[in-house]
């Protein structure tokens, strides 16, 4: 698969996941794992609660994601999906077969957000942007790549989010790829301007500027979920990292395009990072 762009300082449309953070049982122990093998800094922010805390990843000094906690169930990562007023998103979902798991709120002055399932119980977020517009510091190493949702269903899945987000599917020969028509056009209107001409190759999707997202079967035993994939620089190094800072490895995996390791975090939080290897030649 390609990659996409190096988007900084950019704003997400409506349809576009934009967002990604974990709630973890110890938000320190979080910080101290994720800084040690993405390299990411960290600022404390409103807590999200009387005694919970919400503390922002950065890279460079850009939005990378963030950890929250200290929270009462499994840890795990989040994926948000930007929308252009919260309530009339949230009642959109709701008329189609989502579930409200937390309506609508104000996230201090960065946003509103509200938290929902797909029909398969997958959970996933909205982000109503604000003062906060979503991740900046993306498709570099230490950055998220991309969200994949891990179905048992993929007609029914297609059949939500189509009417959820408008996007589309295409199948290809390595994959499912969400699309969300139209991003292209904004990424190249704003952030990207090269987009189009730097994705022109044989080897790279039609469409690909408007990929937003991929579907996957999930694996047997696994419920339907977003799964969380940030890039890497180097796939062996992160996994030896993520070993010494007490994760286990799930599992490896090559390919033209990429080396990926499944990771579980210390706090139990499952995600991939993906080093991106090109053909050459």
């Amino acid at each position: 698969m390609a990659q996409q762009p190096e988007v900084t300082g950019g704003s997400y449309p409506a349809g576009v996941p934009c967002w990604v953070d974990t709630e973890q049982p110890d938000v320190e122990a979080a910080m101290h794992f994720y800084g040690g093998i993405f390299g990411w800094e960290f600022e404390d922010t409103a807590p999200s609660g009387d005694t919970g805390r919400y503390v922002i990843a950065a890279l460079d000094g850009q939005d990378a994601g963030a950890i929250t906690g200290p929270g009462t169930g499994a840890a795990t990562w989040n994926t948000y999906v930007s929308v252009d007023e919260a309530d009339a998103a949230a009642r959109h979902l709701l008329s189609i077969g989502a579930t409200l798991k937390s309506a609508p709120a104000d996230a201090g002055s960065g946003g509103v957000q509200a938290v929902l399932a797909d029909p398969e119980g997958a959970e996933f977020r909205i982000w109503q942007a604000c003062e906060r517009l979503g991740a900046q510091a993306v498709n570099l190493p230490g950055g998220w790549n991309f969200s994949d949702l891990h179905t048992t269903d993929t007609e029914a899945a297609v059949a939500f989010y189509t009417k959820a987000f408008g996007w589309q599917f295409d199948n290809l020969d390595f994959g499912i790829m969400i699309r969300c028509p139209g991003y292209g056009d904004h990424l190249e209107a704003t952030v990207d301007p090269n987009i189009r001409a730097r994705q022109s190759g044989d080897l790279v999707p039609r469409r690909f500027e408007d990929a937003v997202a991929w579907l996957a079967s999930a694996a047997p035993g696994e419920r339907p979920q977003w799964h969380v994939t940030f890039t890497v620089a180097d796939r062996d190094r992160t996994a030896e990292d993520a070993e010494r800072l007490g994760a286990v490895i799930l599992g490896q995996d090559d390919t033209e395009w990429t080396r990926t390791v499944l990771i579980r975090d210390p706090g139990g939080a499952v995600f991939t990072a993906r080093q991106y290897t090109p053909p050459t030649g």
